[in-house]
Order: structure tokens, then sequence, then C-alpha cells
């Protein structure tokens, strides 16, 4: 098992950034390869990010390339997605997840997700 907490969400203005992060425990946390989706009303569950176990690899959503950045610490258990220059159709509840296998653009290819953290961006 692997329990997966967020924080760090919140309210901000178009252009403003926050930092979300994910605190694992459970299984040895530099085994899984993680990634972040979100959802916003009304929508399917999407892909955002994601970053190999190393920390070397990391994949990202078009529309997020170049705004977002993911990261790792597993000394700390912990992801990261900083999110920079926010528009308000980023505004969705961010979850963080763990993969099992499968392709990582496929929510179905995580096995063990968080609980999630609502960003709102106003504009």
């Amino acid at each position: 098992q692997v329990q997966l907490v967020e924080s760090g969400g919140g309210l901000v203005q178009a252009g403003g950034s926050l930092r979300l992060s994910c605190a694992a425990s459970g299984r040895t946390f530099s085994n899984w390869v993680m990634g972040w989706f979100r959802q916003a009303p009304g929508k399917e569950r999407e892909f955002v990010a994601a970053i190999s176990w190393s920390g070397i690899s990391t994949y990202y959503e078009d529309s997020v390339k170049g705004r977002f950045t993911i990261s790792r610490d597993n000394a700390k258990n912990t992801v990261y997605l900083q999110m920079n220059s926010l528009k308000p159709e980023d505004t969705a509840v961010y979850s963080c997840a763990a993969r099992g296998s499968g392709g990582y653009l496929y929510s179905s290819s995580y096995v063990y997700w968080g609980q999630g953290t609502q960003v709102t961006v106003s504009s």
C-alpha cells in the first residue's frame, strides 16, 4: 500500500503561481513513477505530468508545458508540481498518483491515488 496526501492548493489570480506537494507513505516511494492528474467540474480526469522514479525523465500535457514543473525528493517521499502563469482553465481538483504499469498518460495505469487538492484560478 501507498498512501498519498496532497497539499498546496488554493485560490490564485490568473498569472500567479502555486506549488502542490504530494507526501507518500507506505511502500518504497522511490520505486514508483509518480503522476499528477486534474479533473475540472463536468470534465473527465486528465493527465498533467509524470516523473520517473529517478526524477531524470519528466512528461507533460501540452497545455502545461513551459508553465508547470514536476519534481520529486525521494529522501522526503514527496513529489511536487510547481505551477506558474496559471490560467482560469487550470482550475480543477489536482490529484497525485503512483503508477503500477502501463502508459504514464493513462489514469488506469495508476494504482494509488491521493484525495486531491482544489486549485482555483480567477480571471
